[in-house]
């Protein structure tokens, strides 16, 4: 019989990976590591997998260093010390490589829009955390949509109680979900900065801060899941 072949052994991690492992052995999770740099998860899991993550490695550095050495685990403010070191990759002529998003942008008019599906609702709209943000920067109002099953919601469609108040701002879809809008210039809306602090206390989770509000206020029920959301922000007048 030929001699049987030993198993190749597994390849080195590469830098953003090993950043990665301490972190997690320093008490982070994968996932916070992800919202702590705004990107998925699943970006983060191909740090060992696919050796993404090398332009990630100067932000993780400096994460390492404030947990180890200043001992800071909240993800908000090690996400502000991260977010100076990450910069855009670059394409093969050098370029830098242009980022993927869903329309999450401040105009200097202080109008933005974000919005989250399915995908990105699962790791927490990470997306959306930097148009709060921003809106909270420039003390701009905040107003947001939210579809859930009609179950979810505690008071009736079109209630008066609840935001919007008119049925012409409540969509009903054939798949027993129901939209409904909270906030708008006419009423005022919310203010960006206390939804910012929401979102750094949920560790950057947005649905999970919007999710909290909507349960604080008695709109919906603790055990609703948010399908879908979405954020505009205006300059109030």
């Amino acid at each position: 019989m030929p001699p049987r072949r030993r198993p190749a052994p597994d390849p080195q991690p590469n830098e953003a990976a090993r950043l990665t492992d301490e972190l997690r052995a320093a008490g982070l999770t994968k996932r916070t590591v992800a919202r702590i740099i705004g990107r998925d998860p699943s970006l983060v899991s191909q740090f060992y997998t696919r050796h993404k993550g090398a332009a990630f490695v100067p932000a993780l550095t400096r994460v390492l260093q404030a947990v180890q050495t200043a001992g800071i685990t909240d993800p908000g403010e090690l996400a502000s010390i991260a977010a100076p070191h990450i910069t855009r990759r670059a394409t093969a002529s050098g370029a830098r490589a242009r980022v993927r998003t869903k329309a999450v942008l401040v105009t200097p008019a202080g109008t933005g829009t974000g919005r989250a599906g399915a995908q990105a609702i699962a790791s927490g709209s990470t997306r959306l955390r930097g148009l709060i943000g921003e809106a909270a920067r420039q003390n701009l109002r905040l107003a947001f949509t939210v579809r859930l099953l009609k179950s979810g919601y505690v008071l009736a469609s079109g209630s008066r109680t609840d935001s919007p108040g008119i049925r012409r701002d409540v969509v009903q879809h054939t798949d027993h979900t129901e939209e409904r809008s909270y906030g708008s210039s006419a009423t005022g809306g919310f203010d960006a900065g206390d939804f910012a602090r929401r979102t750094d206390q949920c560790g950057g989770d947005v649905t999970a801060a919007i999710h909290q509000w909507l349960v604080e206020t008695g709109r919906i029920h603790p055990g609703a899941r948010i399908l879908h959301l979405e954020i505009r922000t205006w300059r109030p007048r």
